[in-house]
């Protein structure tokens, strides 16, 4: 996810906002890199979205019913 030579964009879950290399949290804090700071604010939607498929897929495989 990394860009070359640009900046890292990182969400942080402390402070719930965008951040860089320059002031960002600790790793066990944040989600990123990201290659834009709109893609930092995204994080937590992209997040939602793929543990939603997740959950999906997991009641499909196992054939349980929610």
């Amino acid at each position: 996810m990394s860009n070359s030579g640009g900046h890292q964009y990182y969400w942080c879950l402390h402070h719930h906002r965008v951040e860089t290399e320059a002031n960002a949290c600790a790793a066990n804090r944040r989600l990123g890199p990201y290659d834009s700071a709109d893609d930092a604010k995204e994080a937590l939607a992209k997040v939602a979205k793929r543990n939603e498929e997740w959950d999906a897929e997991d009641v499909r495989w196992s054939g349980e019913q929610p």
